[in-house]
């Protein structure tokens, strides 16, 4: 069953409607819900031509249970990077600027508020910084 990116102009986003993770495109829907819900944001900023984003979509949004955590605990939007630039310049400048690395696909863990308080530029990273080396 698709999520909410099926009707997105993004092909890179509509690329995702299949995905079993509840994906929210970057929406104000998003925030209330997170807000209503208590939950942090999970931001994955990405572009169709990435390579490790395609495959951080089949090895993790594809998955059951990464799907199945997230949808529990998170918020979880995605962004494409080509269709809202700022949006990706924000996070991928605070990512630069406490790792001292970037690029994408770009994970944000961040407040309702869009306040990031753990970012990646891969998922395998953001989870062993969080202690869950798998």
């Amino acid at each position: 069953m698709p999520n909410r990116l099926i009707d997105e102009k993004s092909p890179y986003l509509r690329q995702h409607a299949q995905n079993p993770v509840d994906w929210y495109p970057w929406s104000s829907e998003a925030f209330r819900t997170a807000h209503a819900l208590d939950r942090p944001l999970f931001i994955s900023i990405g572009y169709s031509s990435c390579h490790w984003c395609h495959v951080m979509e089949r090895e993790c949004f594809e998955d059951e249970e990464v799907a199945s955590y997230l949808n529990q605990n998170f918020v979880s939007i995605k962004v494409d990077r080509e269709e809202l630039p700022q949006v990706d310049h924000a996070y991928m400048s605070v990512c630069q600027a406490l790792t001292g690395q970037g690029g994408w696909p770009l994970t944000i863990f961040a407040t309702p508020n869009k306040e990031p308080f753990l970012l990646a530029h891969t998922f395998q990273s953001t989870l062993s910084q969080a202690g869950q080396d798998s």
